[in-house]
């Protein structure tokens, strides 16, 4: 072999992914440079082969925009009712989903995959109807231009004049299942605008003069053609990691894109995507977020927007906090094993870098081997860069109380100077003053401190005193020494404030989480730990909150109106946040977020704030995440904790029941009832006729034998939980053992016909003869007692797999739905239980006899209508040769 054994890790993530892909459907898309290259043709004449071939194929929505040929290959395909969807006065038709759910089809065909959904609909997108799709386990085709793939939209605008709104992420790209290009050469195509198969005669001559001209169809091919390229080199590349062909995985590229709160950063975002796609390269998304600076609501959702579009093209976001933002860049980047940096232009005065430095000098200085790459960001629709971000602005008693204090100061100078004090030594005093004014209040003020420190210096301590003029040049020095250094005192002041605040931020919500842990570790029940779970989510994000957990019967019990309550169970259902501030659902008056576990998702999260209006804080949604994990570890252990309580409770109640069969039972007293009565008419009635007497005596015997029976189930139900039942094989004919049980029963079985179908090379079976026998007199004996007097049991065996499998079938009502499990239980006893009596243990029995064989015993209903019970006998080795006829 020239391979050496795959990366376990590798192994361990291709088994966690195909283990998420279980049970979701598959995503065809068929991709294609522009509209009329046939993508929509190819989807259909697909869904029609399909169709012949037997799978069941519906069609979701198609868009044929006139085209003859389309159409006529969407005449016998399934077709879904659009939903009519109003809209300022007009009616619009949608993709219904919930019909697409209910019909469930095996695969479903949803056309334009970009498609924007009309309001009020579940979904803003429809991709996001084609994601709940795949998740309920519907396979999906649709179709895909390139200029709808979010990584390459500024490209295409770029090169067509034409800025496409609607688009979808690459990562949904990049997870479909199969990928079909529909190609077709820019003549070709040019072909079909002028014979009308694309658009009409006048629609196609305007087409022509502005997007399919020769050039733009030529470039979008290329770029088709590229980013299949691209997805077929990953997954060769998968393929080559997952079976270990290379002897090593050297580390790859590794790309960070620093972004900001503005429409620029959409470019770098995008660009960022394409270099990581041609370095195949990871790529992070980082804003730094320095302390002390002001940041708009506006702002704040548009960062939340970049970094949602981030994430939506496949990269991991990151927000940091540092007082220097090419520092903490570049920290990151070490940190993270960074190759190469994305930033920006600048875009403010040049003076800006000269007085406080340049971000992007730093960066490129102290980049060492990683490599800086700065490209022009360029805004959307003409809309201007917002301005820098401004230091927040002082209250106007803050600088009052530094005039204040430096009053102070001056006049402490006036009543000691010169007596008690050198010129020298006010100077420091002023300094004092201005550390002060620093420590307490912010940037302008401190500035104010610095300057008027010089003026009343000046004006009231250097000659010739209560003038502005200097005497001595030197003092010149001293002025300039003394602002540098009050300035530098400010800044550095200043500097720790901002990073004690930033400290104090990243702790209150840190203490937040702490808190809330701790308390949810020591609630005790489930009503306390949601109390306490929803009180310091409230407390923390000043929102109402309310943990939801599904009842008995899956769904959600949640406060509010119906459509507070379907969102919620959405939620519940698909594990995705929703509501409030997300692109799913966003009419919803409140956030929604799952509690999910490693089993599942166990319940949801929702918070209605206070204020209606939407804002979307980047650093406030990764902490309530946080806070839902932690609240859904919290709920799944009290979870388990219950259900383990319960358990154990059962436990002792079958050990206490157990205890108490092994000396009475209530269905021992029937029985001895009848025997009493038939033996006392015997004993005193006088000259009973014959067959009265021939009567009793029967009813006698069958007594007693039904009394022999439930005690021989009680005594062997405490020897197998005891653990006492003892087997001893041996190599037996099962055709012997059925004839005994069938003797057994004669009286039982009268008027039925018992069908037994054993192969004549049937071979000897190891096994406990008397066990056995027992599982066949308990199994025919549980028949009869079901069925109808006089309906036929078929009894029948085969070598299947090493083992015997025995089939005992009748033809009576059958199994109700879910019991073909808990009949095998202990003591499980249904309504015709009660009626034809036993005391459950008669299949418990039955099992517990098979277990000990080292077979497998189970029920289902019959086709046809009756019960099955099926068992196998694992057959060790062959059985003994005959011995040789004398």
């Amino acid at each position: 072999m020239t391979g050496r054994r795959p990366d376990p890790e590798v192994l361990l993530a291709r088994v966690r992914e195909e283990e998420r892909q279980a049970g979701r459907g598959r995503l065809k898309i068929f991709f294609g440079a522009s509209p009329g290259v046939g993508k929509t043709y190819a989807m259909l004449e697909e869904a029609r082969a399909k169709r012949r071939d037997g799978v069941d194929v519906v069609v979701g929505v198609v868009e044929t925009h006139g085209r003859a040929e389309t159409a006529a290959l969407v005449e016998g395909l399934e077709l879904l009712p659009r939903r009519p969807v109003e809209y300022r006065g007009v009616t619009l038709t949608e993709f219904d989903l919930d019909a697409a759910l209910l019909r469930h089809p095996g695969i479903i065909l949803v056309d334009e995959l970009a498609h924007t959904n009309a309001p009020g609909s579940r979904h803003a997108r429809r991709f996001q109807d084609v994601e709940e799709l795949l998740a309920a386990g519907i396979t999906v085709y649709t179709t895909l231009n390139v200029q709808h793939l979010e990584s390459l939209n500024d490209v295409v605008a770029q090169i067509t004049g034409v800025s496409v709104r609607e688009t979808v992420p690459d990562s949904i790209f990049d997870r479909a299942d199969e990928l079909e290009i529909a190609d077709l050469t820019a003549e070709d195509l040019l072909e079909r605008l002028k014979d009308g198969k694309v658009y009409v005669p006048e629609q196609a001559a305007r087409a022509i003069d502005q997007f399919f001209r020769k050039g733009n169809l030529i470039a979008l091919r290329e770029l088709t053609l590229r980013r299949a390229a691209q997805r077929v080199d990953a997954q060769m590349r998968g393929y080559m990691l997952e079976h270990g062909i290379r002897e090593t995985w050297p580390a790859g590229e590794r790309l960070l894109v620093c972004i900001g709160p503005n429409p620029a950063s959409t470019r770098l975002i995008r660009s960022g995507k394409r270099m990581a796609a041609g370095f195949n390269a990871d790529w992070i998304v980082v804003f730094v977020e320095a302390p002390g600076l002001r940041i708009s609501a506006s702002d704040r959702e548009q960062l939340a927007r970049n970094l949602q579009l981030a994430q939506e093209l496949g990269a991991q976001t990151v927000s940091v906090g540092g007082l220097n933002v090419a520092a903490e860049i570049l920290a990151y980047a070490r940190d993270h094993n960074v190759t190469k940096i994305l930033v920006g232009k600048p875009t403010h005065a040049r003076w800006r870098d000269r007085l406080f430095g340049s971000v992007h000098d730093q960066l490129v200085r102290g980049s060492g081997d990683i490599d800086v790459y700065v490209i022009t960001g360029e805004v959307d629709e003409g809309r201007p860069l917002p301005p820098p971000v401004q230091g927040r602005r002082a209250p106007l008693p803050e600088y009052g109380w530094a005039a204040l204090i430096l009053a102070l100061c001056a006049a402490l100078g006036l009543a000691v100077f010169p007596k008690y004090l050198s010129v020298t030594d006010v100077a420091m005093l002023f300094v004092l003053a201005t550390g002060l004014v620093a420590y307490r209040y912010s940037r302008g003020p401190t500035v104010l401190a610095a300057f008027g420190a010089i003026i009343l210096f000046d004006f009231f301590f250097v000659p010739p005193r209560y003038t502005f003029a200097v005497s001595d040049a030197r003092y010149a020095l001293t002025f300039g020494v003394m602002l540098a250094i009050a300035l530098l005192i400010s800044m550095l002041t200043l500097r720790v404030r901002a990073q004690a605040e930033m400290a104090r931020e990243r702790e209150r919500g840190t203490a937040a989480l702490y808190a809330m842990t701790r308390e949810l570790a020591a609630a005790r029940g489930l009503p306390a730990l949601i109390a306490a779970a929803t009180r310091h989510v409230q407390d923390t994000f000043g929102a109402a909150a309310a943990v939801l957990l599904p009842g008995p019967g899956g769904g959600l019990a949640a406060p509010g109106d119906d459509k507070e309550r379907s969102v919620a169970q959405w939620v519940l259902d698909r594990g995705q946040i929703a509501g409030i501030g997300t692109d799913t659902l966003p009419g919803a008056r409140g956030m929604y977020l799952p509690l999910v576990t490693n089993t599942g998702t166990i319940g949801v999260l929702g918070l209605t704030p206070s204020d209606p209006k939407p804002r979307r804080d980047p650093t406030a949604l990764p902490l309530l995440e946080t806070f839902a994990r932690q609240i859904a570890v919290a709920v799944e252990r009290e979870v388990l904790s219950d259900r383990m309580q319960r358990e154990q409770l059962e436990i002792e109640a079958e050990r206490l029941r157990t205890s108490l069969l092994s000396s009475v039972s209530h269905d021992l007293r029937t029985p001895l009832a009848t025997i009493n009565g038939a033996a006392s008419s015997l004993l005193e009635a006088h000259n009973i006729p014959n067959e009265t007497r021939q009567e009793l005596v029967r009813s006698i015997l069958d007594e007693s034998q039904r009394m022999n029976r439930l005690i021989g189930n009680l005594l062997d139900m405490i020897r197998l939980d005891s653990g006492s039942l003892q087997v001893h094989k041996e190599w037996q004919s099962l055709e012997e053992i059925v004839g005994v049980a069938l003797i057994r029963l004669e009286e039982r079985l009268r008027g039925r016909k018992v069908s037994v179908a054993l192969p004549p090379d049937l071979s000897l079976v190891p096994l406990d003869e008397v066990l056995i026998e027992q599982v066949f007199v308990n199994l025919l004996e549980n028949a009869a007692r079901y069925t109808a007097a006089g309906s036929p049991i078929d009894v029948s065996a085969a070598a299947v797999d090493g083992a015997v499998r025995v089939d005992i079938a009748d033809r009576g009502p059958g199994l109700p739905p879910g019991e073909e499990e808990r009949i095998f239980d202990k003591f499980h006893r249904g309504v015709q239980d009660a009626a034809s009596g036993g005391i459950g243990l008669g299949l418990t029995i039955c099992r517990g006899i098979i277990s000990a064989h080292g077979g497998r015993i189970w029920a289902e209903n019959r086709p046809g209508g009756g019960a099955l019970f099926r068992f196998t006998l694992p057959l060790s080795g062959p059985p003994p040769a005959a011995p040789p006829e004398a």
